[in-house]
């Protein structure tokens, strides 16, 4: 999908646009009245990695009307292929930005995953944090490994009656990205963002790293010490095997340049 302000980054179309910009650009979206739902996807080292095993999750990735540089690997290797992107724009940025405008006109959201508890904690939380968004729709999905045509009828039937303008959408990569890329031209909505672990961080039930580890680009180490089994794969298989592709086309762009 070709996208007006991106970077090629290791055959992706990234947005390349400061945080300030691409919010701009995404909130005319949201507000926007003609329902024709336009999708973000987040990238980072390990999902590329688990892309490059996955043709589905590629291409939905490659589909996203906005994959935004959701890991500081994205930042750096853009920088290192001659391509830099200005920074780093996260699924939270995404999630607090949207639900600020919607809570100063009144917008309408659903969120679509997770469990029915963290959902309710969420709705506890949203009628604190922004009491005049319309919360009109709360589904946690059936938890299996694939969708049945009846499942994903009922959840598109659900959120369409539902008639928001957002759709938030929590199932964790890559099922949430194939799910939204298989349905997104039958969802009437504004905009539907692919955020995965906000819902937990949002919910508390998985604790941000602070401020300062976030902005030296190191969010993932805190959360590495506190769920080493859960996150290690990311930090000793896919961080290496995405910095053995962006080494091979830092030198095969080296190569082309010296002919």
């Amino acid at each position: 999908m070709s996208r007006a302000c991106t970077h090629e980054i290791l055959n992706y179309q990234i947005e390349n646009s400061t945080k300030k910009e691409f919010f701009n650009n995404l909130l005319n979206v949201v507000q926007s009245e003609n329902k024709k739902n336009k999708w973000l996807a987040c990238i980072n080292p390990h999902s590329y990695v688990v892309a490059k095993n996955d043709e589905n999750f590629e291409t939905a990735l490659k589909s996203a009307d906005w994959l935004i540089p959701d890991g500081i690997g994205i930042i750096l290797a853009s920088r290192l292929l001659g391509a830099p992107l200005p920074e780093r724009i996260t699924g939270f940025d995404v999630f607090e930005n949207v639900m600020c405008d919607l809570n100063g006109r009144g917008g309408s959201v659903f969120f679509l995953g997770s469990t029915a508890e963290t959902l309710e904690i969420i709705k506890n939380n949203i009628q604190l944090d922004f009491p005049s968004v319309n919360l009109v729709g709360l589904y946690s999905p059936p938890f299996k490994e694939k969708f049945s045509e009846r499942d994903v009828n009922q959840m598109v039937d659900k959120i369409n009656n539902a008639n928001a303008d957002v759709l938030w959408v929590g199932m964790s990569a890559p099922k949430q990205e194939k799910w939204i890329y298989a349905v997104s031209g039958r969802i009437n909505v504004n905009f539907t963002g692919a955020i995965g672990a906000v819902f937990d961080f949002y919910a508390g039930k998985v604790e941000r790293s602070s401020p300062f580890f976030q902005k030296i680009g190191l969010e993932w180490l805190p959360r590495l010490v506190k769920e080493p089994r859960r996150l290690w794969k990311r930090t000793l298989i896919s961080a290496p095997l995405f910095s053995w592709d962006v080494l091979i086309a830092v030198l095969f762009s080296l190569i082309q340049r010296k002919r």
